[in-house]
């Protein structure tokens, strides 16, 4: 196990998690999420985070919030407030990556982000690759011909389902192609 350091910025809606000096312990593995339960998708954002929840046998998911962040503080109340109401077994974090398949500033922000979210809930984390979570959340909301600001307050959380929505399907799809291959 290894320490990692970690300081947080005193501006109150701005955290810069690469400057953080809290320290988290972090396992050299990250630990996969359970099969069953209810799992979080996080969208994280420096000025929102977009929260959806999955149903108990993880088949489905569902938009939940739309968090404005006010320092680390309001952040942490947030999630633990979440976490009491949900009963959640496993967060599955979003993780912003280049077309290429490249990581990004953004994607060291939000592994900084699973852990630290981990630290505060201890519940374990994955990650999802969101490259075109947003792009299908703001296609939708065009769609259904909502007003720029309706958009904005429904636009992270609709990209948190996605990406859980991914996730939960990939998971189907693999637990299905192994069966096949066992038969």
């Amino acid at each position: 196990m290894r320490i990692l350091q970690m300081q947080f910025s005193s501006r109150p809606c701005c955290d810069n998690l690469l400057d953080m000096t809290e320290q988290i312990s972090e396992p050299d593995a990250v630990p996969s999420v359970p099969m069953t339960g209810v799992l979080l998708g996080i969208d994280y954002g420096t000025k929102r985070v977009g929260v959806a929840v999955s149903d108990r046998d993880q088949r489905f998911s569902s938009p939940l919030h739309n968090h404005e962040r006010h320092g680390l503080h309001v952040d942490e109340r947030f999630f633990r407030k979440v976490v009491d109401e949900y009963g959640p077994v496993g967060l599955v974090v979003g993780l912003p990556i280049h077309l290429s398949g490249d990581e990004s500033e953004k994607s060291k922000e939000a592994r900084l982000f699973a852990k630290w979210l981990t630290g505060v809930t201890g519940l374990p984390h994955t990650f999802q690759d969101e490259r075109f979570s947003s792009f299908y959340a703001q296609k939708l909301l065009m769609a259904a011909e909502m007003s720029a600001k309706k958009r904005k307050q429904r636009m992270d959380k609709l990209a948190a389902q996605i990406l859980l929505q991914a996730f939960l399907d990939a998971r189907i799809a693999a637990v299905a192609k192994a069966a096949q291959t066992v038969e």
